[in-house]
C-alpha cells in the first residue's frame, strides 16, 4: 500500500495470507535509482519472522489442501493467477521501473507477460505429466509417482525480480509445494504483490509467503531452516556457495543459476545488419544488469574495423534517461553500491590499457535525474582476454570487444573463463555454427539470435554458473520426488 501523504509505499511481510509488520517493527528504505528518492519502507524480517513463515508453509504443506487437491484444480488456480498478473501488468511494470530502474515499456511489454506465461506454462505442463510403468513379467508391476517435496525457499535477484520469481514459483506450486519467497532487498516491490495475487486466485493461505530483508539475516535463516526442503536461487556465484554450505547440514536440494560472462562470437561471414542491433541489446538491456549479457564480444579481425564503427554508433544512439519515459532504452544501475562497483572497472580498464571506444562517463541528463546512478553505454577494445574486464562479471553497461583471427582462437578465448551460462554465435556457415555450439562450454548457445527462450528447454550453467537445470520437466524433477511402487501380482 502507498501512504498518500508521502507517496512512500509501506510494504509488509506476507505470511499466512496477510501482510504484517516485522516482529520488532524494523523497516528498511528502498530508493529510486534514477533520483535517489525514497519510494518504500519495507518491513525487515527477523529470524523469528522467517521461522514463522517456514512453520506456516510447512503446516500448509502437511495439513492443508494444496498438496492433495487434484492436479486439475491446482492448475486452474495457477491459470487464474496468470490472468491476474496480466490484469495488473501496468502496476507491476511500474514498480519494477521504479525500484530497479529498468525502462517501463520493456517491463510492461515483455517481462510481465513472460511472468504470467511462466505461471500458465507450468500449470499446463503439469497437467500433461504422468508416471512410468515397469512390468516384471507376470509376478510384479512397478510404477512411479511424482510427489511434491515440501517447503521451497525461492531466493530471487534484483535485476529481473518479478519475472524470475514466477519462473521458480510456477513449477513449485504446480507440483504441489508451498513456498517462502525472499526477494532482493533492493527491489522487493513487485514481488511483494505475489502473495495477494495468489490469494485472489484462490490459492490457500500459507502456500505463498514473502519475507524481506538482508541475505545475511533472512537468507541465512531461510537456507538453514530445518522445515525448508529445497532452495532455488538466482544470483551471484559467491552467494550460491554460501547457500550450499548453509543447506548442507539439512541436506536441502538446491538449484542455482549464478553468474555469467558470455562470449558473443562474431565471425567474418556474420550478417552485421542483424548482429549489431542484437549485440547492442545483449550488451545493454537492463543497463547490462543481466546474467545472460553478451559482455565479451569476440570479433574476427577481418571485420573488426567495420564492426567497431557500427557498434559504437549504435551504442551512442541509445536513449539513456528516465525509466518511466516511453522512449528510454537504458536507465540507471540499481544502487549507489552497485554504481561504485561498475564504475570501478573504468579505472581497472585504464590500468589494463584497454582502449575506450565510447562512453565511460555520466550522460548529460535533466536536473531531476542528476542524482541517479547513470553511466553511458561503455565499450572497450582490448587484445588481452585475460584482463579483469574480460574475466570478471561487471554486471553493468560495460562491454569488451576482443579481436580474434581463427576459429580455434575464438573457442580458446570463449572457454577461458570461470563461467559457462550462455554464449552467442554469429555466422552464416551452418557447419561452423554447429561446431562452435558444440565446443563452447555453456548451458545455452544462441546462433544468430539472443535471449530466445522455450520454457520446455533446459536452462542452467556449466562451471561456476550454476547447479542443476530448470525448464520443462527439469523444473518438475527438482520440485518433485520420484516414488517407485512395486506391486506383487501373485
Amino acid at each position: 500500500m502507498t501512504n498518500v501523504q508521502t507517496g512512500v509505499r509501506e510494504v509488509g511481510l506476507y505470511i499466512n495470507g496477510e501482510y504484517i509488520k516485522a516482529s520488532n517493527g524494523a523497516t528498511f528504505e528502498v530508493k529510486n535509482p534514477a533520483t535517489q528518492e525514497v519510494i518504500a519502507r519495507v518491513s525487515e524480517a527477523t529470524k523469528e519472522d522467517v521461522d514463522r513463515a517456514c512453520t506456516i508453509a510447512r503446516d500448509a504443506f502437511e495439513n492443508g489442501p494444496w498438496r492433495t487437491m487434484t492436479v486439475a484444480e491446482r492448475c486452474a488456480k495457477l491459470r487464474r493467477m496468470a490472468e491476474i498478473i496480466l490484469e495488473r501488468k501496468e502496476e507491476i511494470a511500474r514498480l519494477d521501473a521504479t525500484d530497479v530502474g529498468k525502462p517501463f515499456h520493456s517491463a510492461v511489454q515483455h517481462e510481465v507477460p513472460r511472468a504470467a506465461n511462466n505461471i500458465k506454462f507450468f500449470a499446463d505442463f503439469m497437467e500433461q505429466q504422468g508416471g512410468e510403468v515397469y512390468p516384471m513379467g507376470e509376478e510384479y508391476l512397478n510404477y512411479t509417482r511424482y510427489e511434491p517435496v515440501g517447503v521451497a525457499a525461492l531466493i530471487t535477484p534484483w535485476n529481473v525480480p518479478f519475472m524470475l520469481t514466477t519462473w521458480k514459483l510456477g513449477p513449485c506450486l504446480a507440483a504441489g509445494n508451498t513456498a517462502v519467497i525472499k526477494p532482493a532487498e533492493m527491489t522487493p516491490l513487485s514481488v511483494s504483490l505475489l502473495g495477494e495475487i495468489a490469494k485472489e486466485a484462490g490459492i490457500p493461505d500459507g502456500v505463498v509467503n514473502v519475507v524481506h530483508g538482508l541475505g545475511g539475516v533472512v537468507g541465512t535463516a531461510l537456507t538453514t531452516h530445518p522445515k525448508v526442503d529445497l532452495v532455488s536461487f538466482t544470483g551471484s556465484t559467491a552467494t550460491g556457495k554460501r547457500i550450499m554450505k548453509n543447506g548442507a547440514d539439512t541436506l536441502k536440494k538446491v538449484s542455482f543459476e549464478l553468474g555469467g560472462k558470455a562470449a558473443n562470437i562474431v565471425f567474418e561471414d556474420a550478417n552485421l545488419d542483424k548482429a549489431i542491433p542484437v549485440s547492442i541489446h545483449a550488451a545493454f538491456m537492463n543497463s547490462g544488469q543481466i546474467c545472460l549479457a553478451g559482455s565479451r564480444i569476440l570479433v574476427q579481425r577481418t571485420i573488426l574495423e567495420e564492426f567497431l564503427e557500427r557498434f559504437k554508433k549504435a551504442a551512442m544512439e541509445l536513449k539513456v534517461g528516465d525509466p518511466q519515459n516511453v522512449d528510454t532504452k537504458m536507465g540507471p544501475v540499481v544502487s549507489e553500491e552497485h554504481y561504485k562497483k561498475v564504475t570501478s572497472y573504468l579505472e581497472i580498464a585504464k590500468e589494463e590499457n584497454a582502449t575506450l571506444i565510447c562512453g565511460g562517463k555520466r550522460p548529460d541528463l535533466p536536473e531531476y535525474l542528476q542524482n541517479g546512478y547513470y553511466l553511458e553505454p561503455t565499450v572497450y577494445l582490448t587484445e588481452n582476454p585475460k584482463s579483469r574486464i574480460c574475466q570478471e562479471e561487471i554486471f553493468g553497461p560495460v562491454v569488451t570487444i576482443i579481436p580474434f583471427d581463427s576459429e580455434e582462437e575464438a573457442l580458446r578465448i570463449a572457454n577461458d573463463t570461470d563461467y559457462g551460462l550462455n554464449g552467442v554465435v554469429w555466422t552464416e556457415n551452418l557447419q561452423r555454427a554447429h561446431r562452435i555450439s558444440h565446443s563452447v562450454r555453456a548451458g545455452t548457445i544462441w546462433v544468430n539470435c539472443w535471449f530466445v527462450r522455450d520454457l520446455r528447454a533446459p536452462f542452467g550453467g556449466f562451471k561456476k554458473s550454476g547447479v542443476g537445470r530448470e525448464g520443462g520437466h527439469h523444473s518438475l524433477e527438482f520440485f518433485t520426488e520420484a516414488k517407485n511402487i512395486c506391486i506383487a501380482l501373485k
